[in-house]
């Protein structure tokens, strides 16, 4: 199973999932002096238990389903988190 798969089981097992759009940028990256080999990972994540939550909760929500992979296979981890509404605001 690879980086994205593994990502999206886990966060479908703790959220609802409206949509999801993983990006691996991972290859910007790889030039960089400091790069240590993690994956540097763009989402898009649309979810109803992200509703009437703030950004930080959101993020929680996100970072606690995501688990280990944030410390050991993930370097960077961006998100863009949207409630259905919200997020059918914002593709309009």
């Amino acid at each position: 199973m690879n980086a994205e798969q593994i990502i999206r089981e886990r966060l479908s097992a703790h959220l609802t999932l409206t949509h999801l759009d993983l990006r691996d940028t991972t290859g910007k990256h790889i030039h960089h002096q400091n790069f240590d080999g993690g994956l540097h990972i763009s989402a898009i994540i649309v979810s109803d238990n992200f509703r009437n939550k703030s950004l930080l909760e959101r993020h929680q929500l996100v970072y606690s389903a995501l688990g280990s992979l944030i410390k050991n296979e993930i370097h960077a981890f961006s998100m863009k988190t949207y409630a259905i509404e919200e997020w059918q605001s914002h593709a309009s």
